[in-house]
């Protein structure tokens, strides 16, 4: 791919390769929640942020309807960044403890945030040729991370796509499966490590925590980021 990394961002912005999401997106952002009546929604495809000589990537499968669809930034506004950040500036990650806006003042330490699908689709449910038409996007970012080590994938849908965009495009063979703490070696010497969503669902019913987030986080921060 000719783009060049620092150009990323505007031909994602600019992206409708995809009909269905683009259809999804703009009915989100005129109808919008309660609570955001008010605010005017980002309302197009949504870029990853970070550092572009990051060590560690952490992944999650596409922006949330009201979250980074409405702000423009990946786990921004909803519940689930909410906790997620919490758990960066506890590993010191993040330079604070909340993601709201583009304008927040937030920094990363040698980290790059992504989703494998840069739109949200309807249900949560991206179809086949979908995320193919968003592969290219997520290979780009990958082979132009030259510093990478280091993958956290948010939840099994995120790991699952992961594993199957490597096997597609970089040969991988091995049989790799989703196991909360596990970590598994990539082609280019680089690692994926399974975490699970950090969704109100998961907190609320105790399956994760934020020390055990957090703890995650700095075993992987201290391995390869440290470095």
């Amino acid at each position: 791919m000719s783009i060049k990394f620092k150009n990323l961002k505007k031909t994602i912005t600019k992206c409708k390769k995809c009909p269905r999401l683009v259809k999804f997106i703009k009915q989100i952002s005129s109808e919008k929640r309660k609570q955001n009546i008010k605010e005017t929604y980002w309302g197009k495809p949504v870029s990853g942020f970070g550092h572009t000589n990051a060590k560690l990537l952490i992944l999650g499968l596409a922006p949330a309807a009201h979250g980074g669809t409405r702000t423009g930034r990946a786990f921004t506004g909803d519940k689930s960044g909410d906790f997620l950040f919490k758990c960066l500036h506890k590993a010191k990650i993040s330079n604070q403890p909340h993601s709201i806006s583009l304008n927040d003042g937030l920094k990363l330490n040698s980290t790059y945030i992504t989703n494998i699908l840069k739109c949200v689709p309807p249900g949560d449910k991206p179809n086949s040729q979908e995320l193919n038409n968003c592969s290219k996007y997520f290979d780009f970012e990958i082979s132009n991370l030259k510093n990478l080590k280091a993958i956290i994938a948010l939840g099994k849908v995120a790991f699952d796509s992961c594993v199957k965009f490597y096997k597609k495009n970089y040969n991988l063979k091995k049989k790799i499966k989703f196991i909360h703490g596990k970590t598994y070696s990539l082609p280019g010497n680089i690692t994926l490590t399974a975490c699970y969503h950090p969704s109100p669902r998961n907190v609320n019913t105790k399956l994760i925590s934020e020390k055990m987030i957090v703890s995650l986080f700095l075993k992987v921060k201290k391995i390869y980021i440290a470095k």
